[in-house]
């Protein structure tokens, strides 16, 4: 299966506890990747959590289609208060795979976070799903700095 990997690192004016704690509540998510639109089905168990999430595209502005996937998320707080990761894989339909992390380190004005997504997907459509997840990422980036950022 053809691959990719995409990272991007950014800051955020907020504690690494306050970033991680947001990170790992599946239910943070909608709105913080924009295609996601509902999150159910969470069943945790320890520092893993399952769920299912509807992706939702929309194709020439009017037609839409509800991608349902299947979320692995592990929240590892070992190095709280000064880094954290969490981590987990995307199982999409079309055999579209993606594991992804973040990583959460302790800066002088807050936290810097490194997001990394590793995309695998079948002949054809690594170019489309790695541009979808690039957007999704810088606006995730976007989203969890306005949300979290304390004012000086």
């Amino acid at each position: 299966m053809p691959s990719t990997e995409l990272k991007h690192t950014f800051e955020i004016a907020a504690p690494p506890e306050e970033v991680y704690a947001h990170l790992a509540e599946p239910s943070h998510y909608i709105g913080l990747s924009p295609l996601l639109v509902a999150v159910r089905d969470v069943r945790r168990s320890g520092g893993t959590v399952n769920y299912t999430a509807v992706e939702r595209f929309r194709f020439l502005g009017f037609l839409q289609h509800d991608n349902i996937i299947d979320v692995t998320l592990v929240a590892t707080p070992d190095g709280l208060p000064h880094s954290a990761k969490i981590s987990g894989e995307v199982r999409s339909p079309a055999r579209i795979r993606m594991s992804y992390s973040f990583t959460i380190e302790r800066h002088e004005a807050g936290s810097v976070v490194t997001d990394t997504l590793h995309l695998r997907t079948p002949p054809g459509l690594l170019r489309f799903a790695a541009s979808q997840a690039g957007a999704v990422q810088q606006a995730r980036a976007r989203v969890l700095t306005t949300r979290l950022t304390q004012p000086a």
